[in-house]
């Protein structure tokens, strides 16, 4: 049977006339819904690609406007601080304010140069007006860490985090909130310097970073349980960066050839050598003299060196991970997902730390 369908017909309506007449659709009728399919396909993305094109027209219409917008404002603001360094001094604390908030206009216009250029002048101002070590100069500072992050000067944040950590240090106690923080923000900081190599360091550059942080931790985590109340979230949060730290250790060491350790025996020993000459008279005599040669004993010392030095690390972890337990066992208000997590990281730095122990074995 043949049946003329009009062109605009929907597939489900031509699924239907198939299904009442128990036979398939006439060639003709699927080709024609066939191009009608494709045709509002087509017509369905060209509207599409008009009302994105049209959306992207008004985007950049908006941000020229607003472009425009922040271009008259920071010449305002411009003026402002020049009427005020002209009425009040070129120190005076108002301008503190004033330049970071220019800088904050700027790092809305991704002119990162700009605004690191105006929130040093603010630092300098605050530490002229409050001092080498004020807690005003810390809001500053993470500004300024967060803007050469932008730009990627990876040698800039780095001198900022150690700036913002020194005078966290000096302002707060090391119980404090304000200061754990500081610490906390520090410790990642160095952490990722570790993972990586943000700062191009070598291989002993990397293990000093490393040594460094852990002893860091260390001193931090004392401070943390003397303290009245020791909450037992930073507790954890600073075992773990402590376990990463050491850990990373373990590995520099266990990737790094035991001929590199410095042996305890001496790496040289003096052997006598003797052999017969014949004398001046034709006699034949016997002729000694010392030598150096090379220690057996030295390449033994130097293997138990990196054992040593690879068994020191992985103890460390080995503490961590106990001492991580036992806040596990013995602290009743975790909740089921702190609990849980905390599982999470045990087990990790479990099979972590004995996977670095085998390789270093394995390379002896």
């Amino acid at each position: 049977m043949n049946i003329d369908l009009p062109r605009n017909c929907s597939v489900r309506l031509l699924l239907l006339l198939c299904f009442l007449f128990g036979g398939t659709l006439p060639l003709s009728a699927q080709q024609a819904d066939t191009v009608d399919s494709d045709q509002v396909i087509v017509e369905a993305t060209e509207e599409e690609t008009a009302e994105a094109a049209a959306i992207d027209e008004e985007e950049q219409a908006r941000l020229a406007a607003r472009a425009a917008e922040l271009t008259r404002e920071l010449e305002q603001r411009q003026r402002a601080i020049e009427d005020l360094q002209s009425e009040q001094g070129i120190y005076h604390p108002s301008l503190i304010e004033a330049n970071a908030d220019i800088a904050r206009l700027f790092v809305e216009l991704e002119n990162y140069d700009e605004a690191t250029r105006y929130l040093t002048e603010a630092l300098q101002i605050a530490r002229i007006n409050t001092g080498l070590y004020s807690e005003q100069q810390l809001p500053l500072i993470d500004e300024l860490i967060r803007n050469n992050v932008r730009k990627q000067d990876w040698r800039e944040v780095d001198d900022l985090v150690h700036l913002d950590h020194h005078i966290a240090s000096r302002v707060y106690s090391p119980e404090d909130d304000s200061y754990l923080a500081a610490a906390d923000d520090y410790g990642k900081w160095k952490l990722r310097v570790l993972r990586e190599n943000l700062l191009q360091l070598s291989n002993t550059g990397l293990m000093n970073t490393a040594e460094d942080l852990s002893r860091f931790y260390g001193r931090l985590l004392v401070n943390v349980e003397l303290a009245e109340d020791v909450d037992s979230e930073d507790l954890l949060r600073f075992l773990y960066g402590k376990s990463q730290a050491d850990l990373s250790l373990a590995r520099s060491v266990a990737n790094t050839p035991y001929n590199y350790f410095q042996g305890t025996a001496p790496p040289y020993i003096t052997r006598v050598r003797c052999q017969n000459r014949r004398n001046s008279a034709g006699q034949i005599v016997q002729q000694c003299y010392n030598v150096q040669v090379e220690n057996p004993r030295y390449r033994q010392s130097q293997r138990e060196a990196k054992r040593f030095a690879l068994n020191r690390h992985t103890r460390e972890v080995d503490m961590v991970i106990e001492r991580m337990a036992l806040i596990r066992d013995g602290n009743p208000s975790l909740s089921a997902s702190e609990r849980l997590q905390l599982d999470q990281q045990i087990t990790a730095l479990l099979a972590e730390s004995q996977a670095v122990r085998s390789r270093g074995l394995r390379s002896f």
